[in-house]
């Protein structure tokens, strides 16, 4: 009697502190989809007759249509290019494979802008290679240029969600359809192809995302889509249509969702032993294999070689603003260190409520915090200078903390997901063990669950703490005014032709976007585990 008084008694402990983390997660859901409700709140002070104009205009069309050839071009070539390196890699007799199979993701270690200001400063107009050669060079910048650069950096995401899916399938299916008479395409069409379009869609929409939302390689190819003419009319302090166009921006990454979730929806995706009968390339290993090494020569050689030539060669002694200082890493660690910090303190509650309730409002709550990650960055920056210029004036741009919040609101799914899954990992008998030793729920997080998902908080925070060191837009938007950060010295050296000074910051970036693929590839590692 007595022991079934103290179990209620510590039910009703556990679901007032579930009650209290829901009403923490709400709040933290609601700020992070806040600004969405900024960029409205500025479109709907435009006149309508105003607003009409300006949606309807000649430009705007150009822009739509613009950025939807961009982002449909970009997502058919990362297909053409990943799914079939993703079967050559899984089900050929290639020689190395694995090695390959790095050579091929490899491309992902580079940030696309840093890849478009390689290119452009290297062979575009009165590039690097048209001063040494003394002959015009053709004009690499454009629409089809920005095509062929964010194909070659995104690829990787069709290709290693194929590959998943190719290794995880059944292939003594495809060995069944052959003993049928089915030719190798007849197989794959029927069998294969049914299996893995999850993976493709899921991989191509990653791709799309991330074409329709890329602000800096469209800005350093000068291709005006959707991000570069935003920021350009903020720039012109033309700031109605830069929230009106921020709004189609998000129409048309709503519509990408909806069409992945319909496309991407799969009956029953087998699983089982990978292993089946290969296909013999025979003399086509060789063209292959040097397919594969052109890829990673053109997307990651050139780039660090062009990087590695002008940090040798040097500024010639000349000093401008752009040359690189220790205070310029220092701002910038210190920013992604801090948005680490905020983005761990918002995402624990969220995390551990969501992997320990059932609640649909969990649930919900989990989900929005993933608004970073299907907004454009440069949204999310437009955002906070309206609400800053507006309501918070002492601090725009004079202070941090509007820039550190566009931070964490971007990057905060990956710090939630970690720690969910470190949470769903813990084993529920280690909590009820304390209970019975009449340990609060409190202190069974703190001496219990924290320890064990400690793990999972520093590699959202370090993965955090990694991406936030890249982001271009919401930095060049929201910085304090005179601070300037790795990322502001490779965009102020691209526009105004010192190209050499960017090179030790892009090369930091480049290590530091290879630290954040070994981070994600070992927590994959550990969860196929």
């Amino acid at each position: 009697m007595a022991s079934n008084r103290l179990q209620k008694l510590f039910d009703a402990a556990g679901q007032n502190s579930l009650s209290w983390l829901l009403v923490l997660s709400g709040l933290i859901a609601l700020l992070v989809a806040s600004p969405l409700l900024w960029i409205g709140q500025r479109a709907a002070q435009v006149e309508p007759a105003r607003g009409f104009e300006l949606m309807v205009s000649a430009r705007t069309a150009e822009i739509l249509v613009t950025s939807l050839g961009l982002m449909a071009s970009v997502t058919i070539l990362s297909m053409l290019i990943g799914v079939p390196l993703a079967i050559v890699t899984t089900r050929t007799d290639l020689p190395y494979r694995r090695f390959w199979t790095v050579v091929a993701a490899l491309p992902l270690v580079i940030p696309s802008y840093i890849g478009a200001f390689a290119f452009v400063s290297a062979f575009g107009e009165h590039g690097e290679l048209e001063s040494v050669l003394g002959m015009a060079m053709p004009n690499i910048q454009g629409f089809w240029g920005t095509v062929l650069i964010i194909t070659l950096y995104t690829y990787p995401y069709v290709f290693l969600t194929t590959r998943a899916a190719l290794l995880s399938m059944d292939a003594s299916l495809v060995d069944a359809a052959r003993t049928l008479n089915a030719d190798r395409f007849e197989a794959f069409r029927r069998v294969t192809f049914p299996q893995i379009r999850p993976a493709i869609a899921a991989g191509s929409l990653l791709v799309a995302l991330y074409a329709i939302s890329d602000f800096g390689t469209p800005a350093f190819m000068q291709t005006e889509v959707f991000t570069s003419a935003i920021y350009w009319e903020y720039g012109a302090i033309n700031v109605e249509y830069a929230a009106l166009l921020s709004l189609q921006l998000l129409a048309v990454t709503g519509l990408v969702l909806l069409l992945e979730a319909r496309v991407g929806r799969d009956e029953d995706a087998s699983s089982g032993d990978s292993r089946g009968s290969q296909i013999r390339l025979g003399t086509w290993k060789w063209p292959t294999m040097g397919g594969i090494a052109s890829l990673g020569i053109v997307t990651i050689v050139v780039p660090v070689a062009i990087f590695g030539v002008w940090l040798l060669r040097g500024t010639g002694g000349a000093t401008t603003a752009y040359a690189f200082e220790l205070e310029y890493a220092l701002n910038s660690m210190v920013l992604a260190v801090l948005a680490a910090l905020v983005a761990c303190a918002f995402a624990l509650p969220v995390g551990y409520l969501s992997a320990r309730s059932d609640s649909l409002l969990a649930r919900l709550f989990e989900r929005v915090t993933y608004v970073g990650f299907a907004v454009p960055g440069i949204v999310i920056g437009l955002a906070l200078v309206f609400f800053g210029s507006s309501y918070l004036s002492f601090i725009y741009r004079e202070s941090i903390v509007l820039l550190v919040f566009a931070y964490v609101v971007r990057f905060l799914p990956q710090a939630v997901g970690n720690i969910r899954t470190s949470v769903l990992q813990v084993d529920d008998q280690l909590q009820e063990a304390a209970k019975t030793l009449n340990a609060s729920r409190g202190e069974t997080f703190r001496r219990v669950t924290l320890p064990l998902i400690a793990p999972g908080v520093v590699a959202g925070g370090v993965l955090v703490f990694l991406t936030t060191m890249k982001e271009l837009p919401a930095t060049l938007m929201l910085q304090p005014i005179g601070m300037e950060t790795l990322v502001t010295l490779i965009w102020g050296a691209h526009g105004t032709a010192h190209y050499r000074y960017a090179a030790l910051p892009a090369l930091i970036l480049v290590l530091i976007s290879g630290l954040s693929m070994i981070i994600l590839l070992r927590q994959e590692d550990s969860d196929l585990q």
